[in-house]
């Protein structure tokens, strides 16, 4: 759920919460008059593939209890609308928490039927705490420097040196942020967003979340409904299990898609050639790592950089046939030059990876309540990993500062919702990072909402990502608020095919390596211009020629641009 340099959430005790419950109140009921709040000053900030964006900025109360107290500033961007016809603002947000949704709004206003792009005034922002918003939180930098000890304790003393930098990490933020760290939470965040609303001077908003992105709508959405014109939630987190419970899922759920990208290898030993079997195909994976832990890849990729290079892998398969030459070559080759690269550009952390990872604690530690007893973790860690071994201990170190986190723990917030206009729910069966039955019980929460269901894709982030099905169910919801309706007993109102696996890269000759050793700030900001950079070689190339290769290629660009932009989204 929030983008970071390869790692998950963590594994956990299953505890039972309670739940905070919201009211949904009439607009104006029982609420002090708003204070005005000066109109936005956009200004020109333009870039190669977007020259129509515009950017601005606004102060909100950090505590929004005390309006007339310390304010921070978000920050915003906008492609405005250019029809006659004038539908409002598309807010729109990546996930996280602790994405980036500066990005968004070009590529959503450049990815949506121009018509449709045309009625709205698409608006990005960066979060709390996230970005160029002010104060941007970086508790600890450096934290993810490479190499780090195995994610997989081999003993007492590497347990406790990473229990060690877990709590580092905690009092670096406390230490650093003791002001804020009260501030940013979920509701906090939706609070903001309808002080964006007000600057807007909407009177409702439109909105589209991806991942972390559908929990902050869903709670916005549940603060004020009648403030709700649309809205579009991709790749749901299920609100049920925030947040202890849903890592669990997402452990079992990485592990299951390691192994669908494990058979994905061996049915193309031809190219790869290490085995028509997917369990030796993953058993040679895992002997790689081994390999890693004594003689780290390029003196930076051991056991954990690996497995943060192979998890975005995870959410989005275009990376597949690169992530597969790594391999390959380093195990029928020797060769780990393309393996460090493929870590450069996946996994490797960056000041953009440090502050999106600050927020992220920062958010999920406070939105509700973790075990504060170590052993907790400990036990539950290797119960999950002895049947899901991919992930697991990465993700409980990941998560392992909100175990001794500054900061009280908030009660989730009730979002069932039975005022809201009808929502569309958007989901893929395989998801990994928020798996299916999070849009499941979102939409049962959501009384009248519709799910759309992808049925057999793993990839998260399912539209604006080269599903010509799926894009058409949610631009039909933003040019008319219909949603698609099932039979009366049917759980899923609407059905779209999968798009095909990615085709194989070949794998480049010992030593050579790729050439490109860009990290993951560069990849996402490649991934702005690389649809039309595909889309350029697929008319340029005759082998490519024909109509389902060409259609190919435009999702594989639609699909690389989005998940850059999501940033591997966790």
């Amino acid at each position: 759920m929030t983008p970071r340099a390869g790692m998950l959430i963590a594994a956990g005790a299953l505890v039972a919460g309670t739940v905070t419950v919201l009211p949904a109140a009439p607009a104006g009921a029982g609420e002090p008059a708003p204070r005005p709040l000066p109109p936005l000053a956009w200004t020109g900030c333009a870039t190669k593939a977007y020259p129509k964006l515009q950017c601005a900025t606004l102060k909100v109360p950090l505590n929004h209890d005390d309006p007339a107290g310390r304010t921070v500033t978000l920050a915003l961007t906008r492609i405005q609308h250019t029809a006659e016809k004038f539908q409002g603002p598309l807010l729109v947000n990546p996930g996280g928490p602790g994405g980036s949704g500066r990005g968004m709004a070009g590529y959503v206003a450049a990815s949506l039927p121009p018509k449709v792009a045309a009625e709205y005034d698409v608006i990005g922002f960066d979060p709390r705490g996230v970005g160029k918003s002010e104060p941007a939180l970086d508790c600890r930098p450096g934290h993810f420097d490479p190499v780090r000890p195995d994610s997989v304790p081999n003993g007492a003393a590497s347990e406790r040196a990473a229990v060690e930098r877990a709590q580092a990490f905690a009092a670096a933020c406390g230490k650093k942020y003791a002001d804020v760290l009260p501030y940013i939470d979920t509701v906090s965040t939706a609070r903001d967003l309808d002080l964006i609303r007000r600057a807007l001077d909407a009177p409702k908003i439109n909105y589209l979340g991806y991942s972390y992105g559908t929990y902050l709508g869903a709670v916005y959405a549940r603060l004020h409904p009648d403030r709700v014109r649309r809205m579009a939630l991709d790749s749901v987190v299920n609100p049920l299990g925030v947040w202890y419970e849903d890592n669990i899922a997402q452990d079992y759920a990485f592990d299951t898609r390691h192994k669908d990208f494990m058979a994905w290898v061996a049915r193309q030993d031809a190219v790869y050639k290490l085995g028509t079997d997917p369990a030796a195909v993953e058993a040679a994976w895992y002997r790689m790592r081994d390999a890693l832990r004594t003689a780290p890849a390029g003196g930076k990729v051991g056991p954990g950089e690996l497995e943060d290079t192979f998890l975005p892998g995870g959410y989005y398969n275009g990376y597949w046939p690169r992530l597969a030459s790594a391999f390959s070559s380093y195990v029928n080759d020797a060769d780990a030059v393309p393996l460090t690269e493929a870590y450069e550009r996946y996994g490797e952390a960056d000041a953009a990876s440090d502050n999106g990872y600050s927020v992220y604690t920062s958010v999920q530690c406070r939105d509700a309540a973790w075990p504060r007893d170590w052993n907790v973790w400990r036990k539950d860690s290797w119960d999950v990993h002895a049947k899901a071994p991919f992930s697991t201990w990465n993700n409980a170190w990941y998560n392992a500062p909100c175990a001794f986190w500054p900061v009280d723990s908030l009660t989730p917030p009730d979002v069932a919702n039975d005022q809201v206009p009808p929502v569309l729910i958007l989901q893929a069966t395989d998801d990994a990072a928020t798996p299916y039955e999070g849009g499941v019980a979102l939409h049962r929460l959501m009384r009248g909402s519709s799910l759309v269901v992808e049925e057999g894709g793993g990839n998260h982030g399912v539209t604006l990502g080269g599903n010509d099905c799926m894009d058409g169910h949610l631009a039909e919801y933003l040019a008319t608020g219909k949603v698609p309706r099932g039979e009366d007993d049917a759980e899923v109102d609407a059905v779209c095919a999968a798009l095909p696996e990615p085709e194989p890269d070949p794998v480049a000759p010992a030593g050579a390596g790729t050439g490109q050793r860009t990290g993951r700030k560069a990849e996402q900001n490649a991934a702005r211009t690389a649809g039309q950079d595909l889309a350029g070689k697929a008319g340029q190339d005759p082998a490519r020629k024909a109509v389902d290769r060409a259609a190919a290629l435009r999702a594989e660009a639609a699909g690389g641009t989005l998940h850059g932009l999501l940033g591997h989204e966790r």
